[in-house]
């Protein structure tokens, strides 16, 4: 273990906000020089993750298994990899173990694991395998001793409540002798077989008060009762753990894939990417996930020099959904959006007890993987062509391992609409490659990250902030002086006495009005657009104001309201909403938040002109609806670039997630791509229609005559 005597016992915001960039420092390289895996693994484009989890009795176990059915079943829907089962979240291990028996399944009367292997090999199907980390009931029971304790001494179970709860989350910690039973098991599958890689599942750093844990905060003179300095100590823990358990694995197999799975990558994932081959990024868009986490996942995951695999599941809600099936519409395009954001493919799917893999499923995913086959080779070592970049505000939101803030989906959700080509990235990573930063809503700036933001935009780059972006930890004053505005004031706070800027209330009390002005005002009615959430009090130091607020006749309470809402405008100037220094926008409001909570078209378009301002030659436009998405990849090997253009459009059908049924073509999309370099062919693949194209400048313009649903077009120089 390291010593983290330099964590101690924190109470203010500040505290915890040094804290935590101490926390990420010890996670992050020093020098921020880009780190790598031990082993680069350019992965499969077509996985299947397999998975097994089974009660401990059933009278038909693997009864109908046969493994070159099993296999023949994954080849001919055109798969090529295939996560199986070492040891499920049930506690069985699914092959001969000589060492542990007792785990064995049951009912288990074959060597499941090695059969699959074999099978698979002979049809050049990859097959990692899956292995359970921190749950397992089985382990549990045996070893109650080795379970995650909480801070007021229960035995922690992330999902259910109590020893009758049907549920396997019963957590383990690492930190515990269980620690040598995963090596013992992970070795023997090393030693009796031969393996492609390891998924290793529920990877999280836990909030434990185990006995080991605590003596070792106290030994490393944590305060083990404090909340912050535990986590940061699970944090490093984990990490070491990782550390551990991929050299004891590289001691075996230099070549094997090794992947943690914590069902998120965030940027506490940056300083510990060597311990990884690549990232598969778990987002069922209709388990819990939704649309918007893998662009917004992905965007920052494929910045750190790993391989990126997108995964969701062919069941119509989340994992487990037996006998279910997403509409084929809807596997298309989470299938395509990966490709378009240089992401492989991974369809989720849970093998029945019986053994035998769902025909009708296989059709379903056949019938995807079979088109994702057809683009591969314009997919294949293609690197995104971005522009913008935007600082992600899970870095400094609250260090949990998980965690998406509303602000970087409302941004996320902005510069997709807008066709924008963009990155989210982290406060440490190299700005010089972009033409425009985005501060959301909630991004604090030390010192040192003042002075690089100030450095990008002294060297020609642009830069939009909002709402407290640009503050120091302690939000007393702007420490980016680039932004060119210094607080007034706190704002007003509400009956309990908290401040009410950018809080979202049930009746709107605290809104203010925006008056925008050209050219901030673009495509906008000259009137007055109600801005929800309260903004903050600021003067302008440096710059033009692009709009200014409006005050209400007064702040709703018990006291003074009007009807079911906000209190109208009284039509009296405020303090200034959009401010314009040089090269630099600074929105007073939570604008990106409020996009997020229920999308005012009006915060939209702000932001997209002041984009447009800072960027008036963006790399792609593209006429046709907001619903269009548009990305663009390159392939300097062929010397070309490969624009996608998606068209899908997900509903609110039911009441707990959206999905997709149909497609619903566009005709004559007009698009203008800014290429440097002299274009000679623009074609549609991979039907091989060759499109007329203009060069205008510095840009090559052309109709896509159909989009329905996903089209590549290929410029090749």
């Amino acid at each position: 273990m390291k010593n983290h005597s330099h964590i101690q016992k924190v109470k203010s915001a500040a505290a915890i906000f040094t804290l935590l960039l101490g926390l990420n420092n010890l996670l992050f390289s020093a020098d921020d020089k880009a780190r790598t895996a031990t082993v680069p693994f350019d992965l499969n484009f077509r996985q299947i993750h397999l998975d097994f989890h089974n009660w401990g009795d059933y009278p038909d176990f693997l009864a109908e298994f046969d493994p070159e059915e099993f296999a023949e079943t994954l080849a001919d829907a055109h798969v090529n990899s295939v996560t199986v089962f070492g040891r499920c979240a049930q506690g069985w291990i699914y092959y001969d173990s000589k060492l542990f028996p007792e785990h064995k399944h049951p009912n288990l009367t074959r060597n499941l694991l090695p059969e699959q292997i074999d099978a698979c090999h002979k049809r050049g199907i990859r097959t990692p395998i899956y292995i359970i980390i921190q749950c397992d009931p089985v382990v549990a029971a045996k070893h109650p001793e080795w379970r995650v304790i909480t801070k007021d001494g229960r035995q922690h179970q992330w999902v259910g409540d109590g020893p009758y709860a049907a549920s396997f989350w019963h957590m383990l910690c690492v930190n515990t002798p269980y620690r040598d039973f995963l090596k013992a098991h992970v070795k023997e599958i090393l030693e009796t077989m031969p393996v492609d890689g390891f998924f290793f599942d529920i990877v999280n750093p836990m909030d434990c008060s185990c006995t080991q844990c605590r003596a070792d905060m106290e030994a490393q003179g944590i305060d083990p009762s404090d909340d912050a300095a535990r986590m940061a100590f699970a944090e490093q823990m984990l990490h070491d753990w990782m550390t551990d358990m991929t050299n004891f694995v590289r001691s075996f197999n230099k070549e094997c894939t090794i992947f943690y799975n914590s069902g998120h990558i965030g940027p506490r994932h940056r300083g510990i990417a060597p311990e990884f081959t690549h990232w598969e990024l778990e987002s069922l868009p209709s388990g819990g996930w939704g649309y918007l986490d893998f662009p917004l996942t992905v965007r920052y995951a494929r910045t750190l020099g790993l391989d990126c695999m997108g995964m969701t599941g062919k069941f119509h809600t989340s994992w487990g959904d037996f006998h279910s099936y997403k509409n084929q519409a809807a596997l298309e395009f989470e299938c395509f959006n990966m490709l378009a954001l240089n992401a492989k493919c991974s369809i989720g799917d849970q093998l029945h007890p019986n053994g035998r893999l769902d025909p009708v499923a296989y059709e379903l995913i056949g019938s995807v993987y079979e088109q994702v086959e057809k683009k591969e080779p314009w997919c294949r070592n293609a690197t995104p062509m971005t522009e913008i970049a935007v600082i992600h505000p899970e870095e400094f939101h609250d260090g949990k391992a998980q965690s998406l803030p509303k602000s970087s989906m409302g941004v996320t959700r902005m510069l997709q609409e807008g066709r924008h080509q963009f990155d989210l990235i982290d406060s440490r990573q190299d700005f010089s490659r972009y033409r425009v930063l985005v501060l959301p809503d909630h991004i604090p700036v030390t010192p040192e990250f003042a002075a690089k933001l100030e450095t990008f935009v002294a060297h020609g780059g642009a830069l939009i902030a909002s709402f407290e972006s640009g503050m120091d930890a302690d939000k007393k004053e702007f420490a980016l002086k680039s932004l060119g505005v210094r607080k007034k004031s706190d704002g007003p706070k509400d009956a309990e006495g908290r401040l009410v800027r950018g809080r979202f209330f049930p009746q709107n009390h605290y809104v203010e009005y925006l008056c925008p002005e050209d050219p901030i005002a673009n495509g906008m009615a000259k009137t007055e657009y109600v801005m929800y959430a309260r903004g903050m009090d600021v003067e302008a130091v440096h710059g033009d104001v692009l709009a200014w607020n409006v005050a209400s006749y007064f702040d709703r309470t018990w006291q003074h309201y009007v009807s079911h809402l906000q209190t109208p405008s009284s039509g009296q100037q405020a303090g200034p909403a959009v401010i314009k220094n040089g090269s630099v926008i600074y929105f007073s409001h939570p604008i990106f938040s409020q996009y997020q909570k229920n999308a005012p078209r009006w915060c939209r378009q702000l932001f997209l002109n002041a984009l447009e301002m800072l960027l008036p030659d963006p790399m792609v436009q593209v006429t046709a609806p907001s619903s269009t998405l548009a990305t663009v990849n390159h392939q300097s090997a062929e010397k070309r670039y490969v624009l996608h253009l998606l068209n899908y459009i997900p509903e609110r059908r039911g009441e707990d997630f959206d999905t997709i049924e149909e497609v619903i073509p566009l005709y004559n999309v007009a698009v203008s791509l800014k290429v440097d370099q002299t274009v000679r062919k623009v074609m549609c693949v991979p039907e091989f229609k060759t499109l007329k194209f203009t060069r205008r400048e510095a840009r090559i313009e052309f109709i896509v005559p159909e989009l329905d649903g996903h089209q590549m077009i290929l410029l090749e120089y």
